[in-house]
């Protein structure tokens, strides 16, 4: 059975609901993706994939939902 990779970084520009939710489900159609955690309060994002994400693919869907890896 394969380990669960757990990546953080923040997104900056969040100030709803639908932010998160816009978020979410940009970042949740990367290959491997398995969950992802958004809290607006402070910006932060959680993804457990199968394999390590790189930060540029992470911050192009985080910019297609329309905001900023901080």
């Amino acid at each position: 059975m394969s380990e669960t990779v757990t990546q953080t970084w923040t997104v900056s520009g969040m100030t709803c609901d639908h932010c998160v939710a816009s978020v979410t489900e940009e970042v949740s159609e990367l290959p491997g993706v398995q969950s992802v955690d958004v809290v607006l309060a402070t910006g932060g994002l959680t993804v457990d994939s199968a394999e390590p994400l790189s930060d540029d693919d992470v911050r192009r869907a985080v910019e297609e939902a329309g905001y900023r890896l901080a």
